[in-house]
């Protein structure tokens, strides 16, 4: 019996050798923890329907490198605004302006200012402080402040803002800034991925990605709605406060300037849009020049080519814009277009719809020709109108100072403005607005009422008018000889205004 339990154990500690000999010595136990896990290679799969390898597209989504590398350059801006709103009093429910001196022998309420602060987010272009933002944040704003990334504030100074494209240039006394460089917005490709910089709802330097899910989209007519249009559209998350940020591709160039979103709720739903960088280049280049933007104008209105125009029009396709009216005396009858004229080239590029025309004419600078190409009826001609000035927006507001505020909204009167709007005067001051309540309302002056004199002088400016208004003691009147047009008949009336 001892012989077989001898033979037992001798066998099991023979089977422990062996089997630590296979698990420890065996040469294949020495490969590593790679070449241990690793499998044959699988069959190649063709890769026809993807942009490209795998490898090469985790090497283009670096989100870190590229927020690392625009982040520094992003700022948050705070715009402060000053309004005006008239205290609520029994006065507002009686038609007696002296109700109050009359039974309390105290003044009725009268418009009280405040501030209003507009949060918003910009970004270095040079590293000499000038800021690129949006129109919307710091237009009229009486303060702006800049905070950059280290927490550091500065106060900023407005070298220009362009309501139509909704940007704005500002500007720091600093040196040595982080900045970034305006991509081509041209080159953007719908897919590609994107990054948005911004301070939305006040969460300082928040990176968001995204797709660019269309190009050149319109967003109609509304508030905040620039009146050029151009979009690049995102679903990269954009919120209240990331305007005017940039929105970033995978090389870390601004290719878009985020400026609004579409959304029933106000927070963002995955449909955001921003301004193209190819843009935002001439415009700030002109703001860093002049303060301004002057655009170019060919004096006719013009629609896209629909389907039934390019078969009734026989055209072979449906690019270009056509001709709807031709604004009298303006460029384009000077120089002979005529109703459905076809524009399919400007200066030697494509138009590619009504959008595009009004784009490629107001680059053109004014009192420059242009060569037009148009097809009319089947046939092509080249035509050569002198391009002229658009109607400058940039005088348009308050024409008084805040402190003498009379109510009123100026543009000058120029021949072309007169001609859009059928007046017959091309001089003075054309009112836009007359506020509630102001001087200018209980003077009797009327939106549409042009301002050919002040104090029996002649004004064409805004600033003349300010000048005036400013060198006026409060409390004392001037005079304006005003001209109203209606009916066919154009009649002067001298009103007396009274300077707060």
């Amino acid at each position: 019996m001892k012989k077989y339990v001898w033979v037992a154990l001798t066998g099991f500690a023979f089977g422990l050798l062996l089997a630590g000999y296979v698990f420890v010595y065996l040469p294949e136990k020495h490969r590593t923890a790679g070449e241990v896990v690793s499998k044959p290679a699988a069959p190649e799969i063709s890769t026809n329907l993807y942009a490209s390898s795998a490898p090469e597209v985790r090497a283009d989504l670096d989100f870190i490198k590229i927020s690392e590398k625009v982040g520094p350059a992003v700022v948050k801006i705070v715009s402060e605004h000053k309004e005006k709103a008239r205290q609520q009093g029994p006065d507002d429910q009686w038609p007696f302006e002296d109700f109050w001196d009359r039974f309390f022998n105290r003044p009725a309420p009268r418009d009280e200012e405040y501030r209003s602060a507009v949060q918003g987010t910009g970004f270095f272009i040079s590293p000499d402080g000038y800021v690129l933002t949006n129109n919307h944040i710091a237009e009229n704003s009486v303060k702006n402040t800049v905070t950059i990334l280290q927490g550091k504030d500065y106060d900023a100074k407005v070298i220009g803002t362009d309501p139509k494209t909704d940007l704005a240039l500002l500007k720091i006394e600093a040196r040595d800034l982080p900045f970034v460089e305006l991509g081509d917005s041209a080159q953007v490709k719908v897919g590609e991925w994107v990054l948005a910089i911004g301070n939305p709802l006040g969460m300082e330097h928040t990176v968001t990605a995204g797709i660019v899910s269309a190009k050149g989209r319109q967003l109609g007519t509304g508030l905040n709605v620039p009146t050029y249009q151009n979009f690049i559209q995102t679903d990269a998350a954009i919120n209240r406060g990331n305007s005017g940020g940039p929105l970033v591709n995978m090389k870390g160039e601004v290719i878009g300037i985020n400026s609004n979103i579409l959304s029933p709720t106000g927070g963002n739903i995955g449909i955001g849009f921003a301004i193209p960088s190819n843009i935002a280049r001439n415009i700030v280049a002109q703001l860093k020049d002049k303060g301004k933007v002057t655009r170019g104008r060919l004096g006719v209105v013009m629609q896209n080519v629909n389907e039934g125009l390019r078969k009734q029009l026989n055209l072979k396709d449906r690019k270009g814009a056509v001709v709807t009216t031709v604004e009298p005396e303006g460029p384009a009858e000077k120089s002979g277009f005529k109703q459905y004229d076809v524009i399919v080239e400007v200066n030697g590029q494509p138009v590619e719809d009504a959008n595009d025309l009004r784009f490629k004419i107001a680059d053109i600078e004014p009192g420059k020709k242009a060569t037009v190409r148009v097809i009319r009826d089947g046939k092509e001609m080249t035509l050569t109108p002198a391009i002229e000035e658009m109607d400058p927006e940039s005088e348009k507001g308050q024409a008084a100072s805040s402190e003498k505020d009379v109510g009123l909204s100026v543009s000058p009167m120029t021949p072309s403005l007169a001609r859009r709007y059928g007046y017959r005067t091309t001089e003075g001051l054309l009112i836009t607005e007359v506020r509630n309540y102001s001087e200018a309302a209980k003077a009797g002056l009327a939106t549409g009422d042009i301002i050919i004199e002040v104090n029996r002088k002649k004004v064409a400016s805004v600033r003349e008018f300010e000048s005036i208004l400013k060198k006026t003691p409060s409390g004392e009147e001037i005079i304006l000889l005003i001209r109203r047009e209606g009916d066919g008949q154009v009649q002067d009336t001298i009103i007396t205004l009274k300077v707060p």
